[in-house]
């Protein structure tokens, strides 16, 4: 009888679940050994309760090589069709630098690794995003920045929220001009609406005839004109309002910055800065205000502090102002940035410098002053008579000539009646200017561009207002003057590439924030020309290829989901929840139930649940958690029984934010819905459910689903994510719709919660590849095996340290939190000097203090192969040996290498060592470190001194020297 391998076997359909799966066959088993388990499904049966398991399996169909996979996607992107864009109101063609392409947007030292709350280990893109800071502040001539906002739109919303918090005006009006961009419009007046503010849209001037508590300009406007808003800005001040300026980022290189105008907040994207469209997403937005609203600034800002040697060292300032902290106190939900983009951004500023920034500017106005030139020679009806980059043609023949430029592969901007506008950019040529008249004019026109840009050039240009003109120096700190060179700037990259720790180094072990492996297959599709290059609002024929992965994508997560439909607009998991809990107040007005806007939220809940309800203007009552960490089912039923007639919905993660699988989640769902609310299920632990268990299947009326959790979409620094919603059939109707481009299946007239109508569409690909490549069986591996790995992880700890919270039959879920406060009141050793010790051993600190003080919550996921996770808990013993130490007192609290650590090379090889321990054990506390050792780059931050002495631009040069 033969041996040999069936055809199936030598296909290996299933060699991607293979690779994404850490542990191999033989490690499966030996961790099931330990449990005392004798098979997967055993270990499920103990930890999931039965009530709640799906009876059939996915529906995704079977795994694809990864071969088949990209093969058939470039397939489907070359449906795509990636026109000239014109369009501009907010979006442009840009050329990526090839050194940054390569070396960061393709690069997983760059894009997979976590936001910087460790500091020490982060310090490279803490520069870059410094810069990104800096080079912010300079272009808007304000005092304090963010290190990025999630898009434009949503930046000018947080704007509104600021000027609302801080305004000395009692009004209760904000006021948007009509030049605005069509989807900020949108944007902020959702957000007023929840936030019931009242908003008046119309002309500019028209801002001071209202009593209001902010307005939003548009600098220059969204059809191209350049207006002097000094008196504008004053004008809104004398009514003890804020005023706010939407800018783009280019024009900023030869306009005056907003701030010299007298603008409070400043905002826009930094898309054009080396950023593809990517079909709208996802782009770092820039935030800048004046230093007395730093408490009120949304999102992260990077300040400069002191490490314990006196060095200078970065680290996020004001660290206690994160949005999921603060809860329902919070200045907004936003507890995420655009890191990645935001760091595109910056380098693209460092590598171009201010004069090549200041060239490209200027190009790009020339561009459009030839343009201007030739068609009011041919008598074409401009307008306005100022510009930078966009010019907007009043004609009878719109449809005409909109129509003829589609033929020539052409896209304008059409949304406005009988006007259209043509936006120049980075990649606009001579050869482009030449064919846009023959567009618009016809080809007998008989201009040269040559011609016309000679004449500019003898006479000069006064499309923008003399009193315009930028005449201060900008970008002048040394790192935006010293990497102009491939190589250098290859370099400085590295340099700071290697400061920081990534997935690409080590396990990184975060409980609730799920850092799987993010494949190369999967990145690949997301700088293809056909995905990076469309325009978000152009036709959708044109974008029929993203139109089938989306769809594809959309119906994957509905089957995985077990719930009707799925909006994909939302590009956070906050974005996410701020949309669910809208298509919830939504749901109860159209069913005149309007009144009812209480939100339950479990006491163990993540933070930003709190801050997205009070975003949709919900009253917060929190329900007790019991002593195993689960919901109080007693205290559940008490409140929604006293709230009842105004119950909204109940917010609930699931397994919940302590690791477990609780096993009341049907009875909950159901009493809430006794009582006339909706479910809200947190789909941070969606990667404990797919294939297993189902949010729509549970009782779950609506989820937002983490992509750069569950689905593989890497965290990028601290950004990008997406956040869908799924929702049964009742709530679809009140997903987020576009002003711009209509999102089918969703009412008419629906606000938009993103820029874009699909979010951050660029980066879908990404999940849509897991999906694929894992199938049906795959996706339910990855599930089971999350929960072997933890399962696994903590046993081995619980030897050491004691486990907090445990499910069934003894069990965790996806996560285990290890309790460090005995230890902590034992020996003064803190869960902040474990985390930095786990440094010297080449790891990144597991979640610290959340969801509970004093803990870890350690997350291995399914992706860490067994020799990795006993690498982590050799570690973890290691420091508990350690604790042991001074604990016995051969250590005092003050000297020992945990309260030092984490140890730099100029810590272990300086001239003093007064210390308990000897330096080569310091730095290689066991044998496996020594093979690849990870060096801090900075000892311990001061975050005290650096809250006190407030820095987020960049100091001196010297300081970075290494």
């Amino acid at each position: 009888m033969s041996n040999a391998k069936s055809l199936e076997q030598l296909e290996q359909k299933q060699d991607f679940i293979r690779r994404h799966i850490g542990p191999s066959p033989a490690q499966v088993s030996d961790m099931l050994s330990a449990l005392g388990v004798s098979s997967v499904e055993e270990l499920i049966g103990q930890t999931v309760p039965a009530s709640i398991r799906l009876e059939q399996g996915l529906s995704i169909g079977e795994s694809r090589t990864e071969v088949e996979t990209l093969s058939y996607l470039k397939s489907v992107a070359s449906k795509n069709k990636v026109f000239k864009s014109y369009i501009g109101q907010g979006y442009h063609p840009t050329h990526v630098p090839h050194v940054i392409l390569r070396n960061v947007l393709e690069n997983p030292g760059w894009y997979t690794a976590y936001t910087p709350y460790q500091p020490e280990i982060a310090q490279g893109r803490l520069e870059s995003l410094l810069n990104f800071q800096t080079m912010t502040l300079d272009l808007t001539g304000l005092d304090l920045a963010s290190a990025s906002l999630l898009d434009e739109s949503t930046a000018a919303a947080e704007a509104m929220g600021l000027a609302k918090r801080v305004a000395k005006s009692k009004s209760n009006t904000f006021f948007i001009a009509e030049d605005v961009h069509t989807q900020t419009i949108d944007v902020v007046a959702t957000r007023a609406e929840q936030f019931g503010f009242d908003v008046i849209v119309g002309k500019a001037a028209e801002a001071l005839d209202h009593d209001i508590f902010g307005a939003l300009f548009q600098y220059p406007s969204t059809t191209g004109e350049i207006t002097d808003v000094t008196d504008l800005i004053a004008g809104v001040q004398s009514k003890k309002a804020i005023a706010c300026v939407a800018a783009d980022i280019m024009s900023l290189l030869l306009l005056k910055a907003p701030g010299k105008l007298g603008a409070d907040v400043v905002l826009g994207s930094a898309q054009r800065f080396g950023v593809p469209m990517g079909y709208g997403g996802p782009h770092a937005a820039f935030f800048a205000t004046r230093d007395k609203y730093k408490r009120s600034l949304p999102g992260r800002i990077i300040g400069v502090s002191k490490d314990r040697l006196g060095n200078d060292a970065l680290r996020m300032a004001m660290q206690t102002r994160e949005q999921h902290i603060r809860r329902e106190k919070a200045n907004s939900n936003i507890c995420t940035a655009q890191v990645l983009l935001a760091n595109m951004a910056a380098f693209y500023a460092v590598y171009h410098g201010p004069q090549g920034l200041k060239t490209i500017a200027e190009r790009i106005h020339r561009f459009a002053d030839i343009l201007a030139a030739g068609l009011k020679a041919k008598g074409v009806n401009l307008k306005h008579d100022t510009w930078f980059d966009t010019l907007t043609v009043v004609a009878d023949n719109k449809d005409e000539i909109v129509a003829r430029a589609v033929e020539h592969g052409v896209n304008f901007a059409s949304n406005r009646a009988g006007e259209y506008s043509i936006s120049v950019s980075e990649t606009t040529t001579r050869a482009d200017v030449a064919e846009l008249f023959d567009i618009i004019l016809g080809e007998d026109h008989g201009l040269s561009v040559d011609a016309l840009a000679n004449e500019i050039e003898v006479n000069g240009s006064n499309s923008i207002p003399a009193s315009l003109v930028r005449d201060d120096e900008i970008l002048t700190h040394p790192n935006f003057n010293s990497y102009h060179s491939e190589t250098e700037m290859l370099r400085y990259i590295k340099r700071l590439e290697n400061k920081d720790l990534a997935l690409n180094h080590s396990m990184i072990s975060l409980g609730s924030c799920t850092m799987k492996l993010n494949a190369t297959a999967e990145m690949i599709p997301i700088t293809w020309p056909e995905f990076a290059n469309l325009h978000p609002f152009c036709p959708l024929d044109q974008a029929a290829g993203y139109q089938i992965m989306m769809t594809e994508l959309h119906d994957w997560l509905v089957n995985i989901t077990g719930y009707d439909a799925v909006s994909l607009q939302p590009n956070s998991g906050a974005q996410g929840e701020y949309a669910g809990l809208i298509a919830i107040r939504k749901y109860h007005e159209s069913r005149g139930e309007g009144h009812r806007n209480v939100c339950l939220i479990p006491s163990s809940a993540h933070g930003t649940n709190p801050a997205s309800a009070q975003m949709a203007s919900m009253k917060i009552v929190v329900v007790d958690c019991d002593k195993n960490g689960n919901v109080d089912m007693a205290d559940l039923k008490a409140k929604a029984e006293e709230v009842s007639e105004n119950l909204s919905c109940i917010m609930i993660t699931y397994p919940s934010t302590h690791g477990v699988y609780e096993e009341t989640i049907r009875e909950i769902c159901d009493i809430v819905h006794q009582h006339g609310g909706q479910v809200y299920m947190d789909g941070a632990n969606m990667n404990a459910q797919v294939g297993v268990t189902s949010p729509g299947s549970i009782g779950s009326d609506v989820s937002h689903l983490n992509l750069h959790k569950t689905f593989c979409i890497p965290h990028g620094g601290g950004g990008p994510g997406v956040g869908p919603i799924g929702v049964k059939s009742h709530l679809a109707p009140f997903m987020p719709n576009h002003s711009v481009i209509n999102v089918a299946g969703t009412n008419i007239g629906n606000g938009a919660v993103s820029a874009a109508p699909y979010g951050s569409a660029a980066i879908l690909p990404i999940s849509w590849a897991y999906i694929a490549m894992m199938g049906s069986e795959g996706l339910k591996q990855a599930t089971e095996m999350a929960i072997v790995n933890a399962n696994y992880l903590s046993e081995k700890l619980s030897e050491h340290y004691p486990i907090l919270y445990r499910g069934r039959n003894n069990r965790v879920a996806h996560e285990c939190i290890v309790d460090l406060r005995p230890l902590k009141e034992q020996t003064g050793i803190s869960e902040m000097d474990v985390a930095k010790r786990l440094q010297d051993y080449g790891f990144h600190s597991p979640t610290m203090s959340f969801p509970v003080a004093g803990t870890l919550m350690i997350e291995p996921t399914e992706s860490e192969s067994k020799v990795e996770i006993d690498r982590f808990i050799e570690a973890m013993v290691s420091i508990k040996s350690e604790i042991d130490r001074i604990a016995s007192g051969e250590w005092s609290i003050e000297n020992n290498p945990l309260v030092f650590a984490p140890h730099t090379q100029a810590d272990v090889l300086g001239n003093e060592w007064n210390r308990a321990y000897d330096r080569f054990y310091a730095a290689f506390p066991v044998p496996s470190v020594a093979k690849d050792k990870f060096w801090p780059t900075v000892t311990r931050i001061d975050d005290v001194y650096g809250d006190r002495n407030l820095v987020c631009s960049c100091p001196a040069v010297e300081t970075y020297r290494d």
